[in-house]
């Protein structure tokens, strides 16, 4: 007999109706009388249980005693038409072998749980619905962006974790040594001698894996990246992790318009495959925790995306007449209050946000023809801000050089060939994955997004 999964099971529910089936999971909830126990069986294909019905003539009470929350157990009977309400089928049992159990300690029993504690609990909490139904989303949506990509003729090019380069000018790196800390070699004039370490030189981890996804674009034309990058910032907001995973597109022969284009189509298309796959994950995140969740999803993939210069957005805010926790005028870093209103109060619709002042972006970013502004855009969305951030790159080899000696960037030798051998026209932009499962799961907080966080003094399992 083939082990059917309990998704597997609910879908076939009638055509499988009074055959015998092969189930294994985890106890959820048991409850019962003194004829009949029933037990709520989860085994993480989905986030509906089912149901599995003991006849106390057929199992006595001690045989079932170890039938805990959290226990697992493997069951064979028939499936039949469901007596009760809230499922349509359920397993009269016939064998039951109960792999493990557990005890009363088990922490996630039937009851309600913060987000911090079971953040506590890590380990534990892909059992519980809510953070079920959160990394079945992450999956669905891992995938859709694989195969959006794929389908459109980009190629995935994995670009280094470890580098000596920082992309984005920050200095906000993790650094990578095997030199001795408790006594590191010094040079005559007491810097480190990076010499002695592994790599020769100080390496890094990874804050993007953008510019090695360039140097792929102007080979292969379109690419696509997806991996884990680093930031090392002391950042505690609900928006922020020190490991998350980027999706970062290159693409050559692209200008800023098909880049907007491109975001916007691949930003709809994985929100839509994760409501066409996810629905039942997503209406039990809208029932219990975001009652707006499913209409905004909609709202995102049913309304063309507005385009808006910088210049103007901050003409809007500074006439809106609403008092900002931050102050708005041209030239400063538009804060997730700016971006939200934009989106949620004054369009209702999402914006991309282009031509930013160059001084508030990255050195690789295409200078407009006025020499203040570059071919940035930034997408924003509501509840989150901003969720998408890209630009033209610059493809003229002088004007590069200038920005990169302006910002004081050393050993970029590799990445201005680029623009020396063969330079054309190219564009990109950035998505953090994190960001989008928290979009489209409603979760409030960006670390009940992600198995494992990694933020400032949290370094668990």
């Amino acid at each position: 007999m083939k082990k059917l999964t309990i998704k597997e099971i609910l879908k076939e529910g009638e055509n499988l109706a009074g055959k015998e089936v092969d189930v294994k999971g985890w106890v959820r909830t048991r409850r019962g009388n003194k004829n009949v126990q029933f037990v709520a069986l989860n085994d993480g294909s989905t986030i509906n249980n089912l149901q599995i019905v003991f006849d106390l003539e057929k199992f006595p009470e001690e045989s079932l005693k170890n039938i805990t929350t959290g226990s697992s157990i493997h069951v064979k009977g028939n499936l039949v038409a469901s007596q009760g309400a809230g499922q349509s089928v359920e397993v009269q049992a016939d064998k039951l072998e109960i792999y493990g159990t557990a005890p009363a300690d088990y922490p996630l029993q039937k009851k309600g749980h913060t987000m911090e504690f079971l953040r506590e609990k890590a380990h534990l909490r892909p059992r519980t619905n809510t953070f079920g139904a959160v990394m079945r989303i992450r999956h669905a949506l891992a995938y859709a962006i694989h195969k959006f990509f794929n389908d459109k003729g980009f190629f995935y090019f994995h670009t280094p974790l470890i580098t000596a380069s920082d992309c984005e000018g920050a200095g906000a790196q993790f650094q990578v040594t095997t030199l001795p800390l408790n006594e590191l070699p010094k040079n005559e004039d007491g810097s480190i001698d990076y010499s002695k370490d592994f790599f020769g030189k100080m390496a890094s981890l990874t804050v993007s894996g953008q510019l090695e996804g360039e140097l792929g674009a102007t080979a292969l034309g379109l690419i696509y990246t997806f991996g884990p990058t680093f930031r090392a910032e002391n950042s505690n907001t609900p928006r922020h992790l020190s490991e998350f995973w980027m999706i970062e597109p290159e693409m050559a022969f692209y200008e800023i318009e098909d880049n907007m284009d491109l975001a916007e189509e691949f930003i709809k298309y994985c929100i839509n495959y994760a409501l066409e796959h996810c629905y039942d994950d997503i209406k039990f995140l809208n029932d219990h925790f975001d009652h707006d969740l499913i209409d905004r999803l909609k709202f995102v993939v049913n309304n063309d995306f507005v385009r808006l210069p910088y210049t103007e957005g901050i003409k809007i805010l500074e006439e809106s007449g609403k008092k900002f926790e931050f102050p708005v005028h041209w030239g400063v870093d538009l804060a997730s209050e700016h971006e939200r209103y934009l989106v949620e109060e004054h369009f209702k619709k999402p914006v991309i946000l282009t031509d930013y002042p160059k001084e508030i972006k990255a050195f690789y970013m295409k200078l407009n023809d006025d020499g203040k502004t570059v071919r940035a855009m930034d997408v924003l969305f509501p509840k989150i801000g901003e969720i998408i951030g890209g630009s033209q790159r610059e493809e003229n080899y002088e004007k590069l050089i200038g920005r990169i000696e302006e910002m004081g960037l050393e050993g970029m030798e590799w990445y201005l060939d680029t623009r020396k051998y063969g330079t054309v026209p190219h564009s990109g932009f950035g998505l953090g994955f994190e960001r989008l499962v928290q979009f489209v799961t409603g979760m409030q907080n960006i670390r009940d997004v992600i198995p494992f966080p990694r933020y400032p003094k949290a370094c668990e399992y």
